[in-house]
């Protein structure tokens, strides 16, 4: 759920200035993984054998000692490491900041602190390794000695940055306080930097950095993305992951003629500080991909236990479950599709508000090259054979769905919702029985899965940590793992046996929009292309596909909503509750809508099934409580008016979602009830253009609320820790 970020010059001169802006930029690109605390950690300036300074003007570390979560501003000088590096004796001692609250507040800290421990912004370094972390809080309340990078000690011989948890830090905290190690925070993190220097005063042999941070990891259970320097390492950076997601980008710059290196044994690196330098480059670890894409397109995705190394102008990647951990292992060096622009709010206030209204465009690209929406007008073909859906990801594994079980959906939140809206579309085209799964509550039961079952993992970011133990899970049990995300090389689309990329773009809003109206598409699609051997089925299937090719269309009509909807939000921003009615394919639309008022809005709000409203939820309406009714023409329509008339017998505050032109229902209600007119479309995907004028609504409760749209409190874009870890 926290965002890591490490930035490492070789032979490309920098100031201390310049690489603490790098730190900030990777810092606000993925603030939206967590955004309670923030800090860093920078080099000091360097300091000589005989502990005489080489640049004047510098602290040799700044740190934290508060146990009341504020800082006290000052800058301590600690003593300096001295180490050898070839013929010369130096050291870096690591400066570290750290701030409670959002990365604005890291930033105005760290240049005060910086500024009164007369540490020089422009000092020149030639090569230096930086690491950054915002925090989503886990293990400890959101505070300053709680936030990260931690410390092995006062003298910052190892500092560490983290995404994760690690699952048995109480043992491994008791066995280093027997060592006399001293704690500061609550955190799981701190046993991380403290473990890494015993296993270093204990070394009978000088190990590489890489190879010292691979002995710690065979003591660390959980999952993490850690970011690691010390000053008995100075120029050099380890990075490593287990679980966590973390990408490493590398830049080329053509001016310097630059080259990649990489080193492929570890005594390469354990020996290299002793050889001449290697080639200038620069490098970027993040844990996603939007804190890389302005400084570089190319990037490797690390897979599970991979250690990464920087040092001197060289990289070498290793992985700890390999046999012979001294051979490097081979990494594809892939290329970014993702823009510039995509993480920028192009204009709009906030992203979310960007998402919105990106969706006409983003469910294009789901689509685009996938669906033939003008059937061929060769009348030689047979059109009972001509494919109008072409997934890649499934086209080898179509016939085995086909014939499988059952089709189990697993996900989470927004994603489980998608899942949810689509269920009975897959079921009618396809006569698969159709099961849905909350991704923590199957693991909870540890429900049978069977080796013909088709198991759909579906997440926007594709590194959820409950839906890829969930896939483990039908892995180990010999299910066919399906996988559909939002991000390629993600843990999901690496682990699953066949998938779609939904092609939503970047989203960065913690509240999930667009991806879902993509997920949906995509599983709609998924749906098609299994009933294409169908010829009963082939008059539905056209109607949908039509319907997709309306989409984009209708959807550009749903967001001149935006003026009502604000208008409405205006009516409703001191209401404590709010409920939403939806039965059939909008029992979806009713819990993403609650959803949305919830996690942005803060606002109490309940998605409730209509066919369930006599049984409890009616108990709650009076004529005070706001209430939702999603009541669009389909095969509910009917069933759908008598529940606004029951309603309307207790005299409900109602606001009702229902198609352009749908005399019955504004006969239906009363001068009282609010009205918001859609267009219509098939059914099967009817539920996309509903949920766009509520999501509009829970954008503007928010704002008239005075909450943050992007952050919301206590949440964070992607869950990638559990309760186990």
């Amino acid at each position: 759920m926290c965002g890591i970020f490490g930035y490492y010059n070789y032979k490309v001169t920098r100031d201390r200035k310049a690489i603490l802006e790098f730190l900030f930029t990777g810092l606000r690109r993925l603030e939206y993984r967590g955004y309670d605390s923030a800090g860093i950690s920078i080099d000091s300036d360097t300091v000589t054998h005989n502990g005489a300074p080489a640049a004047t003007g510098s602290a040799n570390g700044v740190v934290h000692n508060t146990t009341n979560g504020s800082t006290n501003g000052t800058a301590a000088t600690k003593s300096p490491i001295v180490v050898e590096d070839g013929s010369s004796t130096y050291t870096c001692t690591p400066i570290v900041i750290k701030s409670s609250g959002k990365i604005d507040a890291l930033v105005d800290q760290a240049y005060t602190e910086l500024r009164n421990g007369d540490v020089d912004l422009h000092t020149n370094f030639d090569s230096h390794a930086g690491i950054a972390h915002t925090r989503w809080a886990t293990h400890g309340q959101p505070s300053t000695i709680n936030c990260h990078p931690h410390v092995s000690d006062d003298k910052h011989e190892f500092v560490v940055v983290h995404n994760g948890i690690i699952t048995n830090y109480k043992p491994l905290k008791d066995f280093l306080v027997k060592q006399k190690m001293t704690f500061e925070s609550e955190t799981d993190t701190e046993v991380i930097p403290k473990l890494c220097m015993y296993v270093y005063n204990n070394l009978t042999e000088p190990l590489a950095f890489s190879e010292l941070i691979m002995e710690v990891m065979t003591q660390l259970e959980g999952a993490y993305a850690l970011l690691i320097k010390s000053s008995h390492y100075p120029g050099e950076l380890v990075a490593c992951k287990r679980g966590s997601p973390l990408i490493l980008g590398i830049k080329e710059t053509p001016v310097h003629n630059l080259k990649r290196t990489s080193s492929s044994l570890i005594s390469d690196l354990r020996e290299i500080r002793k050889r001449p330098a290697g080639e200038a480059f620069e490098a970027f670890v993040a844990s996603d991909a939007s804190a890389v894409v302005e400084h570089t397109k190319r990037v490797i995705v690390l897979e599970d236990n991979d250690v990464v190394h920087l040092c001197k102008g060289a990289y070498g990647i290793f992985n700890v479950g390999h046999s012979d951990r001294s051979l490097a292992v081979p990494r594809v060096l892939q290329t970014l599709e993702m823009e510039v622009n995509h993480i920028m709010k192009g204009g709009y206030n906030h992203f979310m508000q960007k998402e919105i209204h990106e969706q006409p465009e983003s469910i294009t690209e789901t689509m685009r090259g996938r669906v033939k929406f003008v059937p061929s007008p060769n009348k030689v073909v047979d059109p009972y054979q001509t494919r109008r859906i072409t997934l890649g990801g499934l086209s080898d594994h179509l016939s085995s769905i086909r014939r499988g079980r059952r089709m189990v959906f697993v996900a989470c939140g927004t994603s489980f919702h998608a899942c949810l809206a689509c269920r009975q579309t897959v079921e009618s085209l396809t006569d698969l029985p159709v099961s849905l799964e909350l991704a923590s509550d199957l693991l909870d039961r540890r429900s049978p899965i069977f080796r013909d079952d088709m198991c759909v993992f579906v997440s926007q970011s594709g590194e959820t940590a409950d839906t890829m133990h969930a896939l483990h899970y039908a892995k180990d049990r010999g299910a066919l793992c399906i996988g559909i995300t939002n991000t390629v090389g993600s843990a999901i689309a690496r682990h699953t046996d066949c998938g779609v990329h939904i092609n939503a773009g970047c989203e960065i809003g913690v509240a999930s929009t667009k991806a879902y109206t993509s997920q949906m598409v995509v599983i709609t699609m998924m749906a098609l292309a299994l009933s294409e051997d169908s010829i009963a089925k082939r008059p539905k299937r056209d109607a949908v596909i039509d319907a997709l090719g309306s989409l984009p269309a209708k959807l550009r009509r749903v967001l001149r909503l935006d003026a009502q909807m604000q208008q409405l939000a205006e009516e409703l921003k001191h209401e404590t509750s709010l409920l939403v009615f939806g039965r059939g394919y909008n029992y979806a639309t009713a819990l993403e809508a609650a959803l949305k008022v919830k996690e942005v809005a803060l606002m109490h709000s309940e998605g409730i099934l209509a066919g369930e409203m006599k049984h409890g939820p009616l108990a709650l309406v009076d004529e005070n409580m706001p209430i939702i009714v999603i009541a669009t023409r389909d095969r509910m329509h009917a069933k759908m008016q008598s529940v606004i008339q029951q309603l309307r017998a207790r005299s409900a505050r109602l606001i009702v979602l229902c198609n352009e032109g749908d005399d019955a229902i504004a006969d239906l209600c009363s001068p009282k009830c609010r009205l918001i007119q859609v267009p219509e479309v098939d059914e099967c995907v009817q539920a996309i253009v509903n949920i766009v004028p509520l999501q509009l609504l829970s954008y503007h409760l928010t704002l008239l609320r005075g909450h943050n749209v992007d952050q919301p409190r206590n949440l964070a874009k992607s869950v990638t820790v559990t309760e186990e870890g």
